[in-house]
């Protein structure tokens, strides 16, 4: 659960952990359904260490110049390596900024592309807001996000876990993890708030397999990302190692020598913005 690391660490697992085995499943989703501009600006918003952005400005070309902004300066410091390394450093640009008050003005990208895939779900309207204001009239907004459903095969686990560790009294923050997904139809009546038209979405059903239970809950994308937030709600460490051992003694009981799966579902919602 991240117990330790440095921030410089975590943004190289990020890199190594999260922008690959995680990330590269969002950011097909716009790949396959977001048409990039022949000409102008692009934003990637939590562009992470830069991997997707960087694609993108290869697939846009010269005439197209690419900004991502990450809240992580350390996540950026990395960014900008690859983007040296790459000799792009006069067509892409990375910034250290907040995902609800952009230090960028009004209206300057024709695309603006976020990464709302670990955001807290209550971070969702103001990122999105951000994200529409930063965007020029007749550009196009796309959001990645994890939608409701996703994660269920341990919130079930979870839940179990806590009865079995005299821990249900916390029982209910379980629920509370699963209602905090959105539904797709609430993200895209989000876009819609936001003034933004045509709204469509997509949602690609995405699976993590693990072989033990100890290979799950030590797993750098579960351990460091995602464990933290879900044993939050804990009064302490000692209640959130006692959880983890639970977790991990019931997926192995139950899982009969196979793999433990848990899945989630990738949703890219996109939106354009009014001509003016």
């Amino acid at each position: 659960m991240s117990v330790g690391k440095s921030d410089k660490e975590l943004a190289f697992l990020h890199d190594l952990y999260v922008a690959t085995d995680w990330g590269e499943r969002f950011a097909v989703l716009v790949d396959e359904h977001v048409k990039l501009p022949a000409k102008g600006r692009v934003l990637c918003v939590a562009a992470g260490t830069g991997g997707h952005a960087l694609a993108l400005k290869k697939r846009a070309g010269r005439d197209v110049t690419v900004v991502g902004v990450d809240e992580s300066p350390e996540r950026i410091e990395l960014a900008r390596a690859k983007s040296g390394m790459l000799k792009l450093d006069d067509q892409v640009e990375f910034c250290s900024t907040q995902l609800e008050t952009l230090a960028l003005e009004d209206e300057q990208f024709d695309l603006v592309v976020g990464d709302a895939s670990m955001v807290a779900a209550e971070r969702l309207p103001e990122m999105l807001a951000e994200m529409a204001r930063v965007t020029a009239p007749g550009g196009t907004v796309a959001l990645n996000v994890s939608t409701a459903s996703s994660f269920g095969e341990f919130f079930s686990i979870y839940w179990e876990a806590l009865c079995a560790t005299n821990l249900a009294e916390y029982a209910p923050a379980v629920e509370d993890l699963i209602n905090e997904l959105p539904t797709v139809s609430e993200v895209e009546d989000l876009a819609r708030y936001e003034g933004l038209s045509e709204v469509r979405s997509w949602t690609n059903k995405e699976e993590f397999d693990y072989a033990t239970g100890e290979e799950f809950i030590n797993a750098p994308l579960v351990n460091d990302f995602l464990l933290g937030q879900w044993l939050a709600p804990l009064p302490d460490e000692e209640a959130r190692e006692r959880a983890s051992s639970e977790i991990t003694r019931i997926i192995n009981e139950e899982r009969h020598d196979a793999d433990f799966t848990f899945s989630i579902k990738a949703t890219l919602v996109v939106g354009n913005k009014a001509e003016r």
